[in-house]
């Protein structure tokens, strides 16, 4: 792996944690200062999709194999999610672009896109990293996990008085990934049909 290609993928990362995590976060308060029930609704779900990202980030601490894969998912099904409703896409329009929270939420909706598209392209420039993240081509992918890696170990050993170690990272990601996964099933099967792409968030009323 070249130190363009090495470079490209740091940068990508850093923006990822800007416009997964900081960015939702600073518009989730946002929207409950306004009362805006269209984008608290989004963020909201946002967040519960988003739990397959830090589940994807404890198997790169792990050192599974097939994380990046979990990563990658992750990262569609969150954009899918900012995308998927219907009646918070419909309330959307409805703002001019004077409203800063709305329009906000529109740009960081499209930036989220791209970069999530990003890193789609950098993965599968580095194909083999698909099912064998432990070669030593693929070590520039774990390095961004390891920050997760010292705040989860520092918090575990305050609270529990032990090492979090690397064994045990995988087991709670592979864990989570499993009731996780039996969750969205359950969604898919049961809410999807009933709601469709309603997110129904005007059920109380609409500001």
């Amino acid at each position: 792996m070249n130190i363009f290609n090495q470079i490209s993928i740091w940068l990508s990362f850093q923006l990822s944690i800007i416009y997964l995590i900081g960015i939702p976060v600073t518009l989730f308060f946002w929207s409950v200062k306004k009362r805006n029930k269209a984008v608290k609704k989004l963020l909201t779900i946002y967040w519960k999709i988003s739990l397959s990202f830090f589940i994807s980030l404890l198997l790169l601490i792990g050192k599974y194999n097939y994380a990046l894969v979990i990563t990658n998912i992750a990262t569609v099904l969150m954009t899918i999610s900012i995308w998927f409703w219907k009646d918070i896409n419909d309330e959307l329009k409805e703002y001019d672009f004077s409203y800063s929270l709305t329009t906000t939420t529109k740009v960081w909706r499209w930036s989220l896109t791209f970069i999530t598209l990003n890193l789609l392209i950098h993965s599968f420039l580095n194909f083999s990293c698909f099912s064998f993240i432990n070669s030593a081509s693929c070590e520039i992918w774990l390095q961004p996990s390891s920050n997760f890696y010292n705040i989860i170990k520092s918090l575990f050993n305050f609270f529990f008085g032990a090492n979090f170690t690397q064994p045990i990272a995988k087991f709670l990601g592979l864990f989570s990934l499993l009731i996780y996964t039996l969750g969205l099933i359950q969604w898919s099967i049961i809410k999807l049909p009933k709601n469709g792409r309603n997110s129904c968030f005007s059920e109380n009323g609409r500001n």
